[in-house]
């Protein structure tokens, strides 16, 4: 039997977490959200065993996850972070481009990040991601560093939630309805 901290389950781990969280939220009708499927060509297919051996992908993925919790419409990615310094090239301009497109047209756009070695999980709001890639963009730090992380978006497991992202969008929306007010 595999272990948590398996090499081989090191590219599913956080997909898995996020997956069954989603389940549980379903369950309990409090959100609906969907893994994006990345949309590829096949190129060679074993016939005898029915799968596919060789494909390309068709296009640029936008995110990992899109839906709605309770009316209001959510896109995620998720990436795994080794170390303390997550690196901004394992996210892609278009990526970025699309969240900002979906923040505009109403909806709220996040990252979900695994800190593997110290089992954390953090709910980066696409303004707080939009800031780390504008400074790199400009010149600057090509990733951001733990250290620079607001507590308040740290996400602890809890009721049966591995992943409990609904409690770092709660902070987002209300951060954001109190930036509204104010401004």
């Amino acid at each position: 039997m595999a272990t948590w901290n398996s090499r081989g389950l090191r590219g599913s781990t956080l997909e898995d977490l996020v997956n069954r969280t989603n389940d549980k939220y379903r369950e309990h009708g409090l959100a609906l959200i969907q893994k994006v499927p990345t949309p590829i060509t096949p190129m060679q297919i074993d016939k005898e065993h029915r799968h596919i051996t060789l494909a390309y992908f068709d296009q640029k993925s936008t995110v990992d996850y899109i839906g709605a919790v309770q009316g209001i419409p959510i896109c995620f990615d998720a990436k795994e972070c080794a170390t303390d310094t997550f690196p901004l090239q394992n996210i892609h301009a278009h990526q970025v481009a699309f969240m900002g497109d979906f923040e505009r047209q109403g909806g709220c756009a996040f990252l979900l990040i695994y800190y593997t070695q110290r089992n954390q999980f953090y709910y980066l709001p696409y303004d707080h991601m939009r800031k780390f890639w504008e400074r790199a963009q400009e010149g600057g730090r090509k990733s951001f560093r733990y250290e620079e992380l607001e507590e308040e978006f740290f996400l602890h497991p809890n009721g049966g939630f591995l992943v409990p992202y609904l409690e770092g969008l709660q902070r987002d929306l209300e951060r954001k309805d109190a930036s509204a007010d104010n401004g």
